[in-house]
C-alpha cells in the first residue's frame, strides 16, 4: 500500500512494531526479542526477520525509538538535552539504510545534567509524552510513565523541562526473585487491601532496607498471607515514588494493570489522575515525527 511505514519500540527486553499508512495501524507485531537477545553485528538482519513480510518485497520508511539507540543497541543516538521538544528530537537523530533498503531513524532519548546534582536518561517514554500532548490537546501536564523504570515527567509549553526515574518494577522483580523476600512464595494473588498497606508503610519515615523487610516480618506474624506479599511488596515501592512527587492532577501512561496500581496508590495519597494508553501514546508520538520528517524531505520546513 503507498504510503506505509513501520513505527518502532525496541527496548532492552521486548520489541514492538506496528506497520501503517498515514496514521491508520495496518498490523501490529511484539516479540521478546529485546537488545540482551540480538548478538553483537546483527541487529539489521534480526529486524529483517522480525518484520518478515513486511520488507519482503518493499522497502517502507522505518522509525525506530528505545534502547535501539544506545551503547547497547543497533547506534548509540546522543541524548537530547532537556529542554526537549518534537523539533529538538529531529535535530538529534540518527539515519541508517537497511541492508533491503529502507531509510530508517532511530529517534534519540533524553538526558538531565543538572549542575551539581545527579544526571538522569530516558530512552522511548519522550515519544509516549510527544503523543499524550497531541492526543490530549495539552502543553502543560505531569505525568508518570510506569515500567521497570518508572519515569516521573514534567512538560511545560510543549517542551519536556525534567524528570526523574525510579527503579520500581526491577527492584520488585530482584527482590521476587532473588531475595529472601520471595523465597517460597505461593501463587500470588490480587490483593488490593496488601497493596494498600505496602502504600501506607512507604509513608513512613524510615530507611527503605527497614520498610522492604517488613515484607518478610507481616508474613511471618500471619498479618499479610504468603499469596499477598508480592502486592504488599508492589504497594510498598510505588507508594515509595509518590513520597517524593505528591503534587497533581498526574496523567498516568501505561498499560491497564500498572496504570490501575498507580491510581490506587495516588488515590491513597489524594492524588488526583488521569489514565491514559501507553501504546496509543507511542503510535501518535511517532506519527507526528513520521509527518516532520516527511515534511522535512519535501522542503516545508
Amino acid at each position: 500500500m503507498k504510503g506505509e511505514w513501520i513505527a518502532i519500540d525496541w527496548g532492552t527486553s521486548n520489541f514492538r512494531a506496528w506497520l501503517l499508512a498515514g496514521n491508520d495501524v495496518l498490523d501490529k507485531r511484539s516479540a521478546n526479542s529485546g537488545l540482551l537477545h540480538v548478538e553483537p553485528g546483527r541487529f539489521d538482519v534480526t529486524l529483517k526477520t522480525l518484520l518478515g513480510e513486511w520488507v519482503a518485497d518493499r522497502a517502507p520508511r522505518i522509525v525506530m525509538a528505545g534502547m535501539v539507540g544506545s551503547q547497547q543497541g543497533w547506534y548509540e543516538v546522543d541524548y537530547c538535552p532537556l529542554p526537549a521538544s518534537a523539533d529538538s528530537l529531529l535535530a538529534h537523530r540518527k539515519k541508517l539504510t537497511t541492508s533491503w533498503g529502507s531509510e530508517a531513524w532511530i529517534v534519540p532519548g533524553l538526558c538531565k545534567s543538572p549542575s551539581g546534582d545527579l544526571p538522569d536518561v530516558m530512552r522511548g517514554e519522550e515519544i509516549q509524552l510527544l503523543g499524550l500532548s497531541l492526543l490530549e490537546g495539552i502543553d502543560n501536564f505531569q505525568a508518570i510513565l510506569p515500567g521497570t523504570h518508572s519515569k516521573h515527567v514534567r512538560m511545560n509549553q510543549g517542551q519536556i523541562v525534567d524528570f526523574s526515574t525510579y527503579m520500581t518494577g526491577e527492584l520488585f522483580h530482584v527482590l521476587i526473585t532473588h531475595s529472601l523476600l520471595g523465597r517460597a512464595l505461593p501463587d500470588a494473588v490480587v490483593d488490593d487491601n496488601a497493596f494498600l498497606r505496602g502504600v501506607a508503610v512507604s509513608r513512613r519515615h524510615a530507611a527503605l532496607s527497614q520498610l522492604l523487610f517488613s515484607a518478610r516480618t507481616l508474613r511471618l506474624s500471619g498479618e499479610i498471607s504468603a499469596e499477598s506479599v508480592g502486592d504488599y511488596l508492589s504497594g510498598l515501592l510505588i507508594g515509595l515514588e509518590f513520597t517524593t512527587d505528591n503534587t497533581g492532577p498526574v496523567w498516568l501512561v501505561g498499560s491497564a494493570a500498572l496504570t490501575r496500581r498507580y491510581q490506587l496508590a495516588a488515590e491513597a495519597f489524594g492524588i488526583q489522575t488521569c489514565c491514559i494508553d501507553g501504546d496509543r501514546c507511542f503510535i501518535a508520538g511517532m506519527q507526528s515525527l513520521q509527518q516532520r520528517l516527511t515534511e522535512k524531505q519535501n522542503g516545508q520546513f
